[in-house]
C-alpha cells in the first residue's frame, strides 16, 4: 500500500504594523481618548506623522516604553488628570475663591475649558501642576497669606489671564507638532483675528494656503450660536502685545 504523504502547511501570520492609530494606542495604554489626546499635547506620548497622510500615529515601541514604566497605568493617568476649580482648590488646600484669584492672576494655567449649559466657562487644570504649585515653599504666602495690594488692585480692575494663558498653552501644543514653517504659521494664525491675518499676509494665494493649514480649534456649539461665539472670543487674541 503506497505511503500517504501529508504536505506540510505553514500558517503565515500577518506582520503587525510598526505603528497604530490613536484609538488603539489609547486602549493599549488604558486611557480614555481625551486623556490620550492631552498626553500627546503635553509630550507625555510621542506620536509620528502617518506616511499615508492619515494624521498622527503611535509606534508600538512607544507603547511598550510607557507600559514598562513603574506604576503603569496609574502613574500615566495621574499625569493627565484634570480638575475644575472646586476639586483643584481642595487639592491645594485653599478656598474656591482663592483658587480662582490665583488662576485669574495667571499663576495657575488652565489646560482645557468648556462651556456648561448656562454658557459659563469652566476651566480645567492639571492636578499634577496644582500639587507642585502648592508644594513649592515660594508660593506659601500666596496660598495662605493675604493677597498683595498690587495683585488685589489688578483683580479689582478685572484682570483675568485664564483665556490668554490657555491660548499660549494650546499654541505650544500645536507648535510642538508642527513639521514645517507653513504649519507653524497656520498654528499661530489659528489664534489671530481675521483682520490681523489679512493685514500681515497680503497675498490672497498665501492667505488661502495659510487658512488650509490652520488647525481646527475646539468646537463649542453650532456655528454662529452664542456658545460658539463665546468660544471663538476665548480662542482669539485681543491684546496688542499678545497679537504682536
Amino acid at each position: 500500500m503506497p505511503g500517504i504523504t501529508i504536505a506540510s502547511v505553514t500558517t503565515l501570520t500577518p506582520e503587525r504594523p510598526a505603528r497604530c492609530a490613536p484609538s488603539r494606542a489609547a486602549r493599549e495604554l488604558g486611557l480614555k481618548r481625551y486623556e490620550f489626546d492631552l498626553a500627546v499635547q503635553l509630550g507625555r506620548i510621542r506620536t509620528v506623522p502617518d506616511e499615508g497622510g492619515g494624521g498622527r500615529r503611535v509606534d508600538w515601541a512607544e507603547i511598550a516604553r510607557l507600559q514598562a514604566q513603574k506604576g503603569f497605568p496609574e502613574t500615566l493617568r495621574a499625569r493627565v488628570r484634570i480638575v475644575g476649580t472646586k476639586e483643584g482648590a481642595s487639592l491645594m488646600g485653599v478656598s474656591d475663591g482663592r483658587f480662582a484669584r490665583l488662576a485669574r492672576l495667571g499663576l495657575l494655567v488652565p489646560v482645557h475649558f468648556y462651556l456648561n449649559r448656562y454658557r459659563a466657562v469652566v476651566w480645567l487644570y492639571l492636578a499634577e501642576e496644582l500639587r507642585q504649585f502648592a508644594a513649592d515653599d515660594d508660593h506659601a504666602e500666596l496660598i495662605r497669606g493675604r493677597t498683595p495690594e498690587t495683585l488685589r488692585s489688578q483683580l479689582m480692575a478685572g484682570l483675568d489671564l485664564r483665556p490668554r494663558n490657555w491660548r499660549g498653552r494650546h499654541l505650544g501644543f500645536l507648535l510642538r507638532q508642527a513639521e514645517d514653517p507653513w504649519t507653524r504659521a497656520g498654528a499661530i494664525a489659528a489664534f489671530l483675528p481675521e483682520a490681523e491675518i489679512a493685514g500681515i499676509v497680503k497675498s490672497p494665494y498665501e492667505r488661502a494656503r495659510l487658512n488650509r493649514l490652520r488647525p481646527a480649534l475646539p468646537d463649542h456649539g453650532a456655528p454662529g450660536s452664542p456658545s460658539a461665539l463665546l468660544g471663538e472670543e476665548i480662542m482669539t487674541a485681543r491684546e496688542a502685545d499678545e497679537i504682536a
